[in-house]
């Protein structure tokens, strides 16, 4: 497992669901203004974004300005994930996801933030730039790491038992199942492989399914 501690300099108690997720109230030692000083660059989309970031923690940001990330940007981003580590956290909504999935493509290992959409919402704009320094330290005190070794233990089965597949509401309750599991919204396909790179085991799936009052269907 990975030391929490070192990740954001702080020294605090914390308890984990499974590997790779880090739940902690992140904050017993504030640093520098009050703000807590993260590690790793944290990747966003544009400017307004690493605005946010910062009222919140204190933390180099690199920005992708949009999907059409240049060659320069992902360079700077795979020197960083070398070098320190990083964190995507980008917009919850589909473009986000794209970035997302692109960044990481270029940067093994690195770490997930995710903010739900209610908390990224701002007169019909979703977008870390709206979240409260609240939302986005709690975001980032629940982070997941992506490994390649995809040794998770849900299953295809798993998520058809359990409604998240071809089902009236799978849709909103893979949301809600993502959001407990601290992995954010996705379709059916990108669910199980978030499952499966961020290793949830069958243990924390069922908490989060007793949680929310889902049954697994035989």
């Amino acid at each position: 497992m990975l030391d929490f501690q070192n990740s954001l300099h702080i020294r605090c108690d914390y308890a984990t669901l499974a590997l790779h997720r880090y739940q902690s109230p992140l904050f017993e030692l504030p640093l520098k203004g009050g703000l807590v000083l993260i590690k790793e660059v944290i990747i966003v989309e544009g400017k307004d974004d690493t605005t946010a970031i910062k009222r919140a923690v204190d933390a180099d940001t690199i920005e992708t300005n949009g999907s059409a990330i240049g060659k320069d940007v992902l360079a700077r981003i795979r020197l960083a994930n070398e070098r320190r580590g990083i964190i995507i956290f980008t917009d919850p909504d589909h473009a986000g996801e794209r970035i997302r999935k692109i960044v990481a493509n270029h940067a093994p290992g690195c770490k997930h933030a995710f903010l739900p959409q209610e908390k990224a919402y701002y007169k019909g704009d979703i977008g870390i730039e709206n979240a409260s320094p609240e939302a986005i330290r709690q975001a980032l005190s629940e982070l997941r790491t992506e490994t390649t070794a995809m040794t998770g233990e849900v299953t295809m089965e798993d998520l058809m038992a359990a409604g998240l597949l071809v089902h009236p509401q799978a849709a909103s309750r893979r949301l809600e199942l993502g959001k407990l599991l601290g992995i954010g919204y996705a379709n059916g396909k990108q669910f199980y492989k978030r499952c499966t790179s961020f290793n949830i085991t069958k243990q924390e799936f069922q908490a989060a399914l007793d949680q929310l009052g889902y049954q697994l269907e035989e």
